[in-house]
């Protein structure tokens, strides 16, 4: 199978233009770095679809290895309906908020500021876990009337363990 170069180089820069401009804070950028890089994404399938054969219908005197395979062309119809869905769905939100605040550039808020200044840091939840998890230690365990160790009362519903009763269960003989 050989590649062909000039798929690849659009496809290369669709992906870049694509990603540019949906690093932009304009929603129409953002519009058109999606629809760039769903392109790409159709370029890529087809591309790596395989060599073009007949067409997928059946006949006796044609090999099996001949035909193309239809599994690629699927792929990209079902892309294009998705990105469609996606760029209608963009477009609704690009159009709700020219109409509520006549602009198309996102701005930063101020929690979006507050967010941004705080360090990455949290004493909570970045702190070294320590082995007893618990806000209660427990040093013994009551097993039925005697008392067990914490560290071996897990061991304790285990088959063999020292610390079951042979005894049936219900006090039955």
């Amino acid at each position: 199978m050989s590649v062909n170069l000039t798929l690849l180089t659009v496809m290369g820069a669709l992906y870049a233009c694509g990603i540019y401009l949906l690093l932009e804070r304009s929603l129409t950028r953002v519009l058109l770095g999606l629809m760039l890089l769903a392109n790409a994404t159709n370029l890529l399938i087809l591309a790596t679809g395989g060599y073009s054969g007949l067409a997928p219908l059946f006949d006796k005197d044609t090999a099996a290895g001949d035909y193309n395979d239809p599994l690629p062309q699927a792929l990209i119809l079902t892309s294009i309906v998705i990105s469609f869905a996606v760029t209608a769905f963009m477009l609704g939100i690009i159009y709700r908020t020219w109409v509520l605040a006549r602009q198309d550039e996102i701005q930063d808020d101020a929690e979006d500021r507050r967010v941004a200044q705080t360090p990455s840091f949290d004493a909570e939840d970045d702190s070294v876990i320590p082995v007893e998890t618990s806000e209660f230690p427990l040093a013994t365990v009551m097993s039925g009337d005697r008392a067990v160790r914490a560290d071996k009362a897990a061991s304790e519903e285990q088959p063999g363990s020292l610390n079951v009763d042979p005894s049936p269960e219900g006090g039955g003989e």
